[in-house]
């Protein structure tokens, strides 16, 4: 009895802490990117990752709908620079949907930022998914050679998985905006998107794992292609 009160009083501690909600959001986010980087047969391609310029991850975006539907995650990313990835920023992506729907799900999303354009909308502190930054579905399979549409001008391919299998989603009306309580919460108040995403900001040690894992998926990324 004694411990089931203490694991529910360490679970009420932790949903009321933006600092423990944002560590854990860390935790699942370098679980989701390692998974789905690792799928044998849809995995996110190698080129695509090793041309990717920041990277956002959303353990469990949760849609739900019946007939009105909507969409709701915090999300985290981090970009490249000139000495590694950069700290992580955190982020909400909020949208609504259109349609004959019914239920609820929770999908994990990867969005790779493939282009100055998008790592500008991304350090801003919100923009809308359709409207001012474009997305598409990214390809699967380890060789992207056969579809070059990646390539073009699409700020950000998405890749989203539920119940571990890889599904379509369309994130257009969505809005991304900063995160303020995690932000608050992980570096102190006013700290911006663009301070943390371009390197200014160290990255904090509660970071390690996430950004280890994160470099062990590039990396490989970037091996498998120069074998090529």
């Amino acid at each position: 009895m004694g411990l089931a009160l203490a694991a529910m009083s360490t679970l009420g501690w932790a949903a009321d802490n933006p600092k423990a909600q944002a560590e854990d959001r860390l935790k699942n986010a370098a679980t989701v990117l390692q998974e789905i980087a690792a799928a044998p047969d849809k995995g996110i391609p190698n080129k695509v990752l090793d041309g990717a310029k920041c990277i956002a991850i959303v353990p469990k975006l949760v849609q739900a709908g019946f007939v009105f539907g909507g969409k709701h995650g915090r999300g985290v990313a981090t970009c490249r620079t000139a000495t590694g990835w950069s700290a992580p920023a955190f982020f909400t992506i909020t949208g609504g949907s259109w349609g004959l729907q019914i239920g609820v799900e929770g999908v994990d999303l990867v969005m790779l930022i493939m282009n100055k354009q998008g790592m500008d909308h991304l350090m801003a502190n919100k923009f809308q998914i359709g409207g001012e930054a474009s997305a598409a579905a990214g390809p699967v399979g380890r060789d992207a050679s056969a579809n070059t549409d990646w390539k073009a001008s699409t700020e950000m391919l998405t890749y989203s998985r539920a119940k571990g299998l890889f599904a379509g989603i369309s994130l257009g009306g969505s809005w991304v905006a900063r995160d303020a309580d995690a932000m608050d919460a992980f570096y102190g108040a006013n700290t911006s998107n663009t301070a943390i995403l371009t390197g200014e900001v160290k990255p904090p040690a509660a970071a390690t794992d996430f950004l280890a894992q994160v470099r062990m998926v590039t990396a490989k990324a970037e091996a498998k292609k120069s074998e090529k």
